[in-house]
């Protein structure tokens, strides 16, 4: 299975993917069609789902809303396109954040408070049992996670700094034999893909594998196919139909390793997808100038 020459990914290895009769499920989660798992005294409402080595919250939230953590470990923040504005603060940085953004913050007590409306990611470790209590799939990996790696964290970042902000991801340039916008923290990746307006080419799709970790597709605006197959192993009754699932933003499809998968935009107006990995991918981070901070993140020592 290989990448058409024009696609960045053509750049990485080969993948090995081990037998296919163990692997997960496919989850999907159309927040648009389920009840949320938590609202705010203001009205704005979160829906959290937990993956292998990460839990997702996404909210929607209102004029007025706050939220306060004090977490074992970094979280992540994508802010998404939306009309509001977000302040981060710990005991000793505050910080304003417009749409589009990442942000990491650092363990320990933590605040955002919101004004407008605004639409925002936040990624936690599965160190974080409050969370996954509220999962809407909270027994999804009661039995274990599959054929997914534990993720281990990546080494702390290069100064002290709480609080980090990538503001302006949406007037980042694509960049020839560079693949989206890609961000990295010490437990999760993010790749803000760019948007595409209308249907994808069916010509041009991409399916790959991978071999030991899950991707989450989060789909923001538009209309998308998730195609996703399980090559036959050797147990004939673990085989499956080739599944081909639509779903609007926003939303969120959890594909676990190593079955085959390509997303295909269908939308007629603007489709928006964002990639997220926990941990963060080697292959990735080898790939020189793909990782936007990897300033700020170094990568393990194996990998520099």
């Amino acid at each position: 299975m290989a990448y058409l020459a024009s696609d960045p990914r053509s750049q990485l290895a080969a993948s090995t993917a081990p037998d296919a009769d163990a692997a997960l499920e496919p989850q999907y989660f159309d927040f648009g069609e389920l009840a949320p798992t938590g609202t705010t005294a203001r009205g704005g409402r979160t829906w959290t789902v937990r993956a292998a080595n990460t839990a997702v919250v996404y909210a929607e939230h209102t004029d007025g809303d706050t939220v306060d953590r004090e977490d074992a470990d970094e979280t992540m923040l994508v802010v998404l396109p939306s009309a509001g504005r977000l302040t981060v603060s710990t005991a000793g940085e505050r910080v304003a954040v417009e749409p589009t953004s990442i942000v990491t913050v650092r363990p320990g007590p933590w605040r955002y408070e919101v004004e407008g409306a605004l639409r925002l990611l936040r990624l936690h470790t599965v160190r974080t049992p409050d969370v996954l209590d509220r999962a809407l799939n909270a027994e999804a990996y009661a039995e274990g996670l599959g054929l997914s790696a534990p993720a281990t964290p990546w080494p702390a970042p290069s100064d002290a700094a709480a609080i980090r902000v990538y503001d302006a991801i949406e007037d980042i340039a694509p960049q020839e034999g560079r693949l989206g916008r890609i961000l990295r923290g010490r437990h999760a990746m993010v790749n803000v893909l760019y948007p595409r307006v209308g249907p994808r080419d069916p010509h041009t799709l991409s399916p790959h594998t991978h071999d030991d970790f899950e991707q989450l597709s989060f789909v923001d605006a538009g209309r998308y196919v998730h195609h996703i197959r399980r090559t036959w192993g050797n147990d004939r009754t673990a085989w499956r139909p080739d599944e081909h699932r639509e779903i609007g933003g926003p939303s969120l499809t959890i594909i676990p390793p190593p079955l085959i998968h390509t997303s295909e935009a269908v939308g007629a107006g603007e489709n928006r997808m964002i990639d997220v990995f926990a941990g963060p991918r080697e292959d990735f981070s080898r790939r020189p100038g793909w990782v936007l901070n990897a300033e700020d993140y170094p990568a393990p020592e194996a990998l520099r």
